[in-house]
């Protein structure tokens, strides 16, 4: 496994299966009728048994880029939440956009639900067709920005193989030297406003 701290969440990377990992919430790549499939999706209802479909069924659905909560069934989360990602079409169609919201949204239903920790696989990198290379941007892109903004003790990327795995670590990399500017700087207007509060109070 391999990590690197962004702000003050652990962000880990890892090769393995999603329905095994303990975390509180594990992210499903769903489809917008959230009625199962193949892929990170058939095997999240397989290994968490009939009551996350139970579930699915009575939201009735999730639009592309947003995300729900389930429970996790026999799985060793707690929770499932489940987003679409879209369909890629070149990418001139929203695609980008439509993927960060599924990843900060998988975000935000997570933490408003208590969890401390979530797992995601990597979205529409399958049937979908998103080149993987430019999810994975998206993807770091994506949660990087939204730690910023939630208090979370990880976020784990599980990879299904190691070409993913390789283009990941590439990508966090890349990536690293602009998450340390950003604790950098959050850390200096830390340090300031706290300066100037007690200022204030002599």
């Amino acid at each position: 496994m391999s990590e690197m701290m962004v702000l003050k969440t652990r962000l880990t990377l890892t090769l393995g299966d999603i329905t095994v990992q303990r975390v509180d919430a594990i992210v499903n790549a769903a489809n917008a009728a959230l009625r199962g499939g193949g892929g990170v999706d058939g095997a999240i209802h397989r290994a968490g048994g009939p009551v996350i479909m139970a579930e699915c069924r009575r939201i009735g659905g999730c639009p592309t880029g947003q995300a729900v909560r389930t429970t996790a069934g026999r799985l060793p989360a707690e929770h499932v939440i489940h987003t679409v990602g879209p369909v890629w079409s070149g990418g001139a169609s929203g695609e980008p956009q439509m993927l960060a919201s599924a990843y900060q949204r998988s975000l935000e239903v997570a933490a408003a639900h208590g969890a401390r920790s979530v797992a995601f696989p990597s979205i529409s990198t399958g049937v979908y067709r998103y080149p993987k290379r430019l999810a994975a941007e998206v993807a770091l892109d994506a949660v990087g920005a939204s730690l910023a903004q939630l208090d979370l003790d990880e976020v784990r990327f599980v990879v299904f193989d190691n070409d993913d795995l390789a283009i990941y670590l590439q990508v966090m990399h890349v990536r690293a030297s602009a998450w340390a500017k950003a604790a950098a700087e959050q850390l200096v207007q830390t340090i300031h406003r706290q300066s100037t509060r007690g200022y204030l109070a002599e």
